[in-house]
């Protein structure tokens, strides 16, 4: 297996690969990828579609009794955590950072309810740091393809950044996930139609 040559592949096959989350500014992406944890991004972004209409920034979000705010997000699942862990971090925003969303990881993951995968997609996206957010997809794909073998995402970030060199970590982030969704799914991957196949040590297993 040759991570240079899976890469190579990888980009070719998605040359503009790129968040499927819509948002306007860093604190819409913030909340768009708190929303997005077991949910799919196309159910995010209908919600945000209407929610952002009237509440895209912090100080306009605490003015939401949590219950409000979970009418508005319960299609995305889980939808009282992600209220509590929205308003948190909104909070948290106003008050440590002077209403704006750090720029650093290390800020980011001291925001109330923003763990190691949020931090790492909004450092990168928006910030445009070298981080790799380890999702479904990222952790299946990479594990699927022999790039990382752990069996946690944070051990499969440290995995992966140690083959990947630092200047492909954010893009190869978003190649891995859109040949999860695309290609190499969690369930029927297709494996017959993969371009990757001849490379991936798993190709005969689902």
């Amino acid at each position: 297996m040759d991570t240079n040559e899976i890469l190579s592949e990888l980009e070719r096959l998605y040359p503009d690969a790129k968040p499927a989350l819509r948002y306007d500014s860093p604190y819409e992406l913030l909340v768009a990828v708190i929303l997005s944890a077991q949910c799919t991004d196309e159910r995010v972004n209908k919600v945000t579609e209407v929610l952002f209409k009237a509440y895209n920034t912090p100080e306009k979000m605490i003015a939401l009794r949590p219950e409000e705010l979970e009418k508005y997000i319960f299609s995305c699942g889980f939808y009282r955590n992600k209220a509590a862990h929205i308003l948190s971090a909104s909070h948290d925003i106003l008050e440590k950072f002077g209403g704006e969303v750090p720029s650093s990881f290390e800020e980011l993951r001291t925001l109330a309810g923003v763990g190691q995968k949020t931090a790492n997609v909004v450092y990168a996206v928006a910030f445009g740091g070298d981080a790799i957010a380890v999702d479904t997809h990222v952790f299946r794909v990479s594990r699927r393809l022999g790039l990382a073998s752990a069996n946690t995402p944070e051990k499969v970030e440290e995995e992966l950044k140690k083959v990947i060199p630092r200047e492909q970590w954010s893009k190869a982030h978003h190649w891995l996930i859109w040949h999860g969704r695309k290609v190499c799914r969690s369930q029927r991957p297709d494996c017959d139609g993969c371009a990757l196949k001849q490379m991936c040590p798993r190709r005969f297993l689902s």
